[in-house]
Order: structure tokens, then C-alpha cells, then sequence
């Protein structure tokens, strides 16, 4: 299994939340990329987002986000 273009979407996408507050969230306008749109829309769908163009993260989505900066920063050192 590898990671697909909407995954990679969707990874990218989690790392916009701002981690160090719950109490931030984000918002997917209708004026972003079709490619975008559809990533938080699948998002919402698997339940880490609280809402369909984005909101708050939920607990899982928290921990997922998480996950995804720490990959970021693990294969992005030198």
C-alpha cells in the first residue's frame, strides 16, 4: 500500500490545523481547489473534522494530525 495524490490531500490539509490550540479551527471556502474541497469533504467523512469544509479537528483527528506533522518532520531532517 502506498499513499495515493487524495491521501497526500488529505495529509496535507490536517497539517493546516494549528495543533497547539483545539480551539482553532479552519475553513475550506468554495473558492479553494476542487483537490481541497474534496480532502476536507472526505475528511469530515471519516470523521477527524467536524464539519464538511472543515471546523474543528476531533479527537481523532487530533491524534491523526499529530501523527502526520511527525512523519513530516522525521522525513523532511536531514
Amino acid at each position: 500500500m502506498k499513499y495515493l495524490p487524495e491521501h497526500l490531500s488529505e495529509l496535507n490539509l490536517l497539517l493546516q490545523f494549528d495543533l497547539s490550540s483545539a480551539a482553532t479551527g479552519i475553513k475550506v471556502h468554495g473558492d479553494a481547489s476542487e483537490e481541497m474541497q474534496q480532502a476536507v469533504k472526505r475528511l469530515y467523512e471519516k470523521g477527524l473534522c467536524t464539519l464538511p469544509d472543515g471546523g474543528y479537528l476531533t479527537d481523532e483527528g487530533i491524534e491523526v494530525a499529530e501523527h502526520a506533522d511527525k512523519i513530516l518532520r522525521v522525513i523532511s531532517s536531514n
